[in-house]
């Protein structure tokens, strides 16, 4: 399935939900736009990847140019739910390290806020 991506602004809080792949070509290039055009606007992005359904080593390469874009712009990017596939591979390239990573959406709002998760 290709990647579906929808945007929602919540209390402060921009939050993209990723359907589908994130892998080479038009899906992560898809993503790492979308995000690139949220960075001026927001101080705390997070992508929710509940329903990733797969992430290759070219979509690892864009979730970490959109970190690295996120830095620069003073932003935050957090990684929410996401399943147990794709966090295996978050952890076995060790990016488990740099990102961010919550079990629910709801957890990785309120760290943005500042609340205890």
């Amino acid at each position: 399935m290709k990647l579906n991506l929808q945007v929602c602004a919540n209390d402060g809080v921009t939050i993209v939900y990723c359907r589908g792949r994130i892998a080479y070509g038009e899906e992560a290039a898809a993503l790492s736009e979308t995000v690139a055009e949220l960075l001026p606007h927001s101080r705390h992005v997070v992508l929710e990847l509940s329903a990733v359904e797969m992430i290759d080593s070219a979509g690892l390469g864009e979730l970490v140019l959109i970190l690295m874009w996120a830095r620069a712009s003073q932003c935050s990017i957090k990684l929410a739910a996401p399943p147990r596939h794709i966090r295996s591979v978050l952890e076995l390239t060790n990016l488990h390290s740099v990102f961010e990573i919550y079990p629910t959406l709801n957890d990785a709002a309120l760290a943005c806020r500042g609340q205890v998760a």
